[in-house]
């Protein structure tokens, strides 16, 4: 018998373990409700938890069943030997709940053994137990005689804690012959307001003033009552109430909002003039919790803070407005504050793993697992995650667990780290956030190849240059870091067979240098070409190429080289010019060339010496010999000419031409060789002995001599102008260096086209260009400027 016992009790255990199980599953969905009438005395019975939970009176008291109420009051009591759940003392609907319906009160019933618990609820139902209660007992209301029949008056409404069908239903006025009483809901909690309204025409001089009952009247069962007298003052004229923009407003205002806030301004007009249009508002029944958290200027209708509010303890409040003109008439406008939680609480964010540096190029990559929550509740506990739109990064979520991924592999090179800031945000006024830095770091992979700064460069070397010359750097960078990016440069093969290479530059693996291994000429090879190429130290190797090209400067090494006259040593040619020849004559022109290019083969001419220094003139720019003044008899027959032709080189380099002129009557005397350079010293020698014995022996003569020379002069002078003139363009030369093409020198053969012009006073000498069909030893395969060429009879086109 005592093992059946047992085995049934271990059976009711198990049963109740379920049931409670139910319960609490049942609980979780939605809490028990039980309901008490308010004054209920104390000590009421309210329920049976042992027949709740199926539980007999004797195993009860086992289970360790206590009530816990929210807050420190309880207003319910166990009896743990009937299980019989009862009021602690009686309850006043009004004090625990106020107009709040339904009156919920929240407890638990716990177990302790074992631990469970299930949610609960006490609603208690209201009673008639309060009249209605006028707050004034007196009531002013001043109508113009002038109102029409039908204008209404808002009277100020009765209070009554009670709700529901127990709160005000009707208000009536005692019989009258001008006014009745209308009842109508505003708000948003239903509450009835009475509004007076006009059946009949007032005449203040029949009646002034009127006094009235308004009674309000509540549903309950039996009905209860409230009154207030009414006295109307019968104003004269003021016909037109001020009327408000909207007659109901809706505020929203933060618990946290300062003293002194601007909750609302509230605005009406008045179409009256003078003093019956001037409006003044006014707190219209105010309670006096309203009436210390409120106030309101009289003048611009602004409504601000009294005192700071508190969500916990009232979420709304329902504010009246009056607007009165400065007679009697005025309007009404019904302000519904509702006040709003502060969010004061921050999500937090745990990181729970994290990850980093992730190799680039990889697929989805997980980087952080973490998770998310927040203290507070509703909006304000709910919680959004994200980070920057411009990251190639996602979060994925899992509840309040959110994993942060990559979006697409990644490229170390365009970018190799990621500041990644998750910002967590609740949906709370206003809102917080909780800002969580994380930095990631990319691997690098060898997936870029070494690039060029240039794809070609181009080299210039001076000719003439010591070997082992560092003519110039090349240069290659690669994206990737570590031994990815160390590269190396080398020569790549050239494509053209016949240039040995590297017999002419070497380059630094390391850093791109290149040298000359050979000096260079600059008239053997003027330029050439190659291609380099660049390799990184990455797994599997990576490389690129680029063309380099130099360009070989030219030096100031080569002579100028003088063609005409032709100074190798055979016989000399002598110029003829006729003692009749006018300043400016062209006697001959110097030809030479340089090796060189540029500007080292700007050839400039100087007369370096003369028989005579003032009877011949050199042209610096084209070689040109030309008379410098008019010829005499008494001018030496024969003359000896040295040029220096000079390049513009740094340093220049020079070389000297000698010309031998003669000087003839005219054309038709037999050509007469210019002796040696001895001959021609011993002549000289003896002309000056000659002189000097002349001079001495006419001395007495002196006077005459020099007359008879001015003589002579003069008249050579007026023969030479009634010939006519023939001159040479004398014209200022380019300052600039010209170069010898299309210049000669006069020959043996001359033809001349004298263009003689009364009037214009220019002579246009003409001269065959020269062309000579071989070329000196010195300039092989050397083509002068201006395609001109040498033979063996010169001839000039001088323009």
């Amino acid at each position: 018998m005592e093992a059946s016992g047992k085995l049934i009790c271990r059976q009711r255990q198990v049963l109740f373990c379920f049931l409670l199980l139910g319960l609490s599953l049942a609980g979780a969905a939605e809490p028990r409700r039980y309901s008490v009438v308010e004054e209920t005395e104390g000590s009421s019975f309210v329920t049976s938890l042992a027949k709740d939970l199926a539980l007999e009176q004797r195993e009860f008291s086992r289970w360790g069943i206590r009530v816990v109420s929210r807050g420190n009051k309880l207003h319910l009591q166990l009896n743990q030997e009937t299980g019989d759940m009862l009021l602690n003392e009686k309850l006043d609907r009004e004090d625990l709940c106020g107009h709040t319906e339904p009156c919920v009160l929240h407890f638990q019933v716990l177990l302790e053994s074992p631990f469970e618990f299930f949610q609960a609820e006490l609603q208690v139902i209201d009673i008639n137990d309060h009249s209605p209660v006028f707050l004034d007992k007196e009531m002013l209301v001043k109508v113009s005689e002038s109102s029409p029949p039908g204008t209404t008056f808002p009277l100020k409404n009765a209070e009554d804690l009670d709700v529901g069908q127990n709160n005000i239903e009707n208000y009536v006025i005692s019989p009258n012959s001008y006014f009745r009483v209308n009842t109508h809901s505003t708000g948003c909690d239903g509450r009835k307001y009475p509004e007076l309204v006009l059946d009949k025409a007032l005449d203040r001089e029949a009646e002034a003033e009127l006094r009235l009952t308004l009674t309000a009247l509540d549903g309950g069962s039996p009905p209860r009552s409230g009154t207030a007298q009414v006295y109307i003052e019968v104003l004269d004229v003021n016909d037109n109430a001020p009327e408000f923009e909207q007659p109901f407003y809706r505020v929203q205002i933060s618990e946290d909002s300062p003293i002194g806030f601007l909750v609302v301004k509230v605005s009406a007009t008045d179409v009256d003039t003078g003093v019956n249009g001037e409006i003044s508002y006014s707190l219209f029944q105010a309670s006096d919790e309203i009436g210390k958290t409120f106030k309101i200027n009289p003048l611009t209708g602004e409504i601000e803070l009294k005192k700071q509010l508190d969500f916990e303890k009232l979420q709304s409040y329902e504010v009246n407005i009056e607007a009165r003109d400065a007679g009697t008439l005025s309007g009404k406008c019904t302000i519904l504050i509702q006040v709003m939680d502060v969010n004061d609480h921050a999500p937090e964010v745990t990181m729970s793993a994290f990850t980093s540096p992730i190799p680039e190029n990889a697929p989805e990559t997980v980087v952080a697992l973490f998770s998310v929550s927040d203290l507070d509740s509703g909006e304000n506990g709910k919680i959004s995650c994200s980070i920057q739109e411009d990251l190639p990064f996602l979060l994925k979520s899992a509840e309040n667990f959110y994993t942060l991924l990559t979006e697409r592999p990644l490229d170390r090179e365009s970018r190799g780290e990621y500041n990644i800031t998750i910002t967590v945000t609740d949906l709370g006024t206003p809102t917080l956030k909780t800002q969580l830095n994380i930095t990631v770091l990319v691997a690098d992979v060898n997936d870029n190849a070494p690039a060029f700064t240039q794809t070609s460069y181009t080299l210039f070397v001076r000719e003439n240059n010591s070997p082992a010359l560092h003519i110039g750097s090349i240069s290659a960078t690669d994206r990737d870091s570590g031994t990815n990016a160390q590269v190396t440069y080398s020569l790549l093969p050239p494509q053209d067979p016949h240039l040995s290479l590297t017999s002419l530059v070497s380059i630094n693996a390391d850093n791109g240098h290149l040298f000359a291994l050979r000096s260079l000429d600059y008239e053997a090879l003027q330029e050439f070409e190659f291609r380099v190429g660049a390799t990184d130290r990455g797994s599997p190797a990576l490389s690129s190429e680029a063309l380099v090209r130099v360009l070989v400067l030219d030096a100031n090494d080569n002579s100028p080289f003088v063609l005409y006259p032709l100074q190798n040593g055979s016989a000399p040619c002598t110029e003829l010019v006729p003692r009749a020849a006018e300043p400016g004559y062209l006697v001959t022109k110097v030809v030479a060339v340089d090796g060189d290019s540029g500007q080292n083969a700007w050839l400039s001419y100087q007369l370096l010496k003369a028989t005579e220094p003032g009877l011949f003139r050199m042209w610096a720019h084209n070689g040109e010999v030309r008379t410098s003044r008019l010829l005499s008899e008494r001018d030496a027959a024969k003359h000896r000419l040295v040029v220096l032709i000079k390049d513009n080189g740094e340093p220049p380099r020079s070389a000297t031409a000698t010309l031998h002129v003669l000087l003839v009557d005219d054309f038709s005397q037999p050509y007469l060789p210019l002796p040696e350079a001895a001959p021609a010293q011993a002549q000289a020698d003896s002309l000056t002995v000659y002189l000097v014995v002349a001079l001495a022996s006419v001395s007495s003569l002196f006077l005459f001599s020099v007359l008879l020379f001015v003589a002579v002069r003069l008249c050579r002078g007026s023969r030479a102008a009634s010939v006519g003139r023939c001159s040479v363009p004398e014209g200022h030369f380019p300052g600039h260096l010209v170069d010898v093409s299309g210049t000669g020198t006069l020959s043996q053969s001359y033809q001349y086209e004298v263009c003689l012009a009364g009037g214009s006073g220019t002579n246009e000498f003409k001269f065959l260009k020269p062309i000579i069909p071989d070329f000196p030893p010195q300039f092989p395969g050397k083509e002068i400027q201006g395609n001109s060429t040498f033979s063996n009879n010169f001839g000039f086109n001088i323009q």
